[in-house]
This record gives structure tokens, C-alpha cells and sequence, in this order.
């Protein structure tokens, strides 16, 4: 009887969460278009309403850990020989894009079990840095990382929330390299595709998960 039981548990738990699956559709519902702003001509897509949902969070961060995946990258397990195996397919580092990509980044470097690095506009880290400036659609800015953030040799994956015209991203790849990283893949939440982000990219493993 207690096997039964459990086993109807199960079933019905499957049910449940097949009811309630959430789907890419769902996720890119709960993405706003904002016309004209920050400035006019430029329509802005705010997350934020996805962020605030629970379950659209969730969704959205086990859906970059799959991408991530299917770049070959997986969480570093085990120890010793199977340990250091496993490592040639990890990260040794997620950075996260000033400053949606921060939000992504964190619980991301979290399931992948690596460390979390940072790429801020000129002026908010309070030491050394080594810098690159881009143009954005609407402005042009300068982003900048620790100089000690990454170790040589290191594996690194980046992640932001937007890829639009590229460089912002490019920017931030070239000063993964300049610190000596190695490149293992580029994620972001929503790719703009008229903007032709991906050939500022070109020779990286880029991925996005929402496409407008």
C-alpha cells in the first residue's frame, strides 16, 4: 500500500508539473516593449515583469543553464581525476553585464558551480581596471573590469540581457581576453535581430534564448 501511495504521489506530482509547465511563450509574454525610451526611435524591452514572477525567474535561469549545456559547458562535480575531467567542460567564471546581467549572472554561476565576475560602467569598481569603449544604440560608454578578476587561463562564460547592436558584449569579450581568459560561450536573454549584434561576435559561441 505505501508503494502504491508513493507512486501515486509521483504521478500526480508529474501531473501537476506538466499542467503548470511554463514554456518560452510564457516567458517572452512577460516581456514589456517600452517605445521611445531611453530615448526616441529606441524600443526598450524591460524584463523586469519576469523577474518579478517567481516562476518566469526560475524558468528563465534553468533555461540558460540549458544553453549553456548545449555549448558543451556543464557544472564542475566529483573530485580528484574525475574532478579535473569534468573541469575541461566547466567555467571557471560567469561574468555578468552592468546591470541586468548581474541578475542573470549570480544564480547562473550558482548552478554551473563557478565564480562570478563583473563588468561595470567606467567608474564603479574602486580598483585597477582595464577597460574597452563601445557604442550602444543610443549612446556610447566605456566598461571596465578588475584587472585581478580573472586568472589566466581561466574558462569564462558571459551572460547579458540584451544582445542589440553587439557592443557592449564585444567590449567585455575583449577584456576577458586582454586579462588572458579563455572565452567559452556568450549568452543573453533577448536577442534583437535587426540590429546585427551577433557580427561584432563573430568566432564565439553565442546563444539567446527570446528573439524579437
Amino acid at each position: 500500500m505505501i508503494w502504491v501511495a508513493l507512486m501515486f504521489s509521483s504521478l500526480w506530482s508529474q501531473l501537476l508539473n506538466s499542467i503548470n509547465a511554463m514554456d518560452l511563450k510564457d516567458l517572452k509574454s512577460k516581456i514589456v516593449a517600452v517605445p521611445d525610451w531611453p530615448k526616441k526611435g529606441v524600443v526598450f524591452r524591460d524584463i523586469t515583469p519576469a523577474l518579478e514572477d517567481k516562476e518566469c525567474l526560475r524558468f528563465l535561469i534553468d533555461e540558460l543553464a540549458k544553453m549553456a549545456g548545449e555549448q558543451g559547458i556543464s557544472p564542475v562535480r566529483g573530485r580528484g581525476a574525475l574532478r579535473a575531467l569534468a573541469a575541461s567542460n566547466g567555467v571557471d567564471k560567469v561574468v555578468g553585464i552592468d546591470a541586468r546581467g548581474f541578475i542573470l549572472a549570480a544564480p547562473l554561476a550558482y548552478k554551473l558551480k563557478a565564480g562570478l565576475a563583473i563588468a561595470r560602467k567606467k567608474g564603479k569598481l574602486p580598483r585597477a581596471t582595464v577597460s574597452e569603449t563601445y557604442n550602444l544604440e543610443y549612446a556610447s560608454e566605456i566598461i571596465e573590469m578588475h584587472q585581478d578578476s580573472i586568472k589566466r587561463g581561466e574558462r569564462i562564460l558571459l551572460v547579458d540581457d540584451v544582445l542589440a547592436t553587439g557592443g557592449t558584449m564585444a567590449s567585455a569579450v575583449k577584456i576577458v581576453k586582454k586579462l588572458g581568459g579563455k572565452v567559452a560561450g556568450v549568452l543573453f536573454f533577448i536577442e534583437l535581430k535587426g540590429l546585427g549584434g551577433r557580427a561584432k561576435l563573430k568566432g564565439q559561441k553565442i546563444k539567446s534564448l527570446i528573439k524579437f
